[in-house]
This record gives C-alpha cells, sequence and structure tokens, in this order.
C-alpha cells in the first residue's frame, strides 16, 4: 500500500469518486487497462460534450495524487492506468462500482471503440 500523502484510504478513495467525471475516468481506465488523455477526452464527449482537456487533465491530477492513478509518457502523450499497488478493498470497490455503471459506461467505450485500435488512436489523438 502507498504511503504518506498519496495512500489510499476509504476517505480518499470516496472523496476522489465522488465526482462523476472522475467517477466515469476511473472507471473507463479500469475497463481499458490503459488510456492517454485524448482517448478519454474523446470517450467523455459522448456524455459530456463539454468535456475540455484542461478540465479532463485536472481530474486526472487529482485521481494521481489520490493514489488511484499512476501515469507514464511516451513521447508527446502521457497514459493513465489504475495504481499497480491499489489495496484490494480498493480495487474491489472500483469492480464493483463498474458493475454498477454500466449503462453509463457503455456509451463511452462504444465512443472510444469508434478511434480503433492504439495505433490508429494515437494518429487521431492530440
Amino acid at each position: 500500500m502507498m504511503t504518506g500523502r498519496h495512500a489510499v484510504t476509504p476517505t480518499r478513495l470516496h472523496k476522489c469518486l465522488a465526482d462523476e467525471t472522475r467517477l466515469l475516468l476511473t472507471l473507463l481506465i479500469h475497463a481499458e487497462g490503459e488510456l492517454c488523455v485524448c482517448e478519454m477526452l474523446h470517450a467523455l464527449k459522448a456524455s459530456q460534450p463539454a468535456a475540455s482537456q484542461p478540465k479532463v487533465s485536472r481530474h486526472l491530477a487529482l485521481l494521481r495524487d489520490g493514489g488511484l492513478l499512476e501515469d507514464r509518457r511516451q513521447g508527446q502523450w502521457v497514459y493513465y492506468r489504475l495504481a499497480p499497488d491499489l489495496p484490494a478493498w480498493a480495487e474491489r470497490l472500483i469492480a464493483a462500482s463498474a458493475e454498477g455503471a454500466e449503462a453509463e459506461l457503455a456509451p463511452l467505450q462504444r465512443c472510444l471503440a469508434t478511434m480503433g485500435n492504439r495505433p490508429t488512436r494515437q494518429a487521431a489523438c492530440c
């Protein structure tokens, strides 16, 4: 489990996921494994047409600072995934939330699928 300011606690986890956008981003990353900001922005436009890159990036930073996400750079892209050392109880909560949010998540995944596979997506992104 993480330590210090990045330690995942029940309070921190629930605060991070209490916002609809942060919850959807987390669930989308959970379902897809890893996504870059432009992929998430493209998917979010299906449910939140006013979503913008700065807004999505702010939410992702809060999730990363809360200990839920980890990022990595590849060229000009930043990819996000669930933190590999999330406590098992946090992983179960995210998985249960994904199960409960299938109806909200399905249109985002369909929108993301219109971008094609990862190499095609990169060409369409940013």
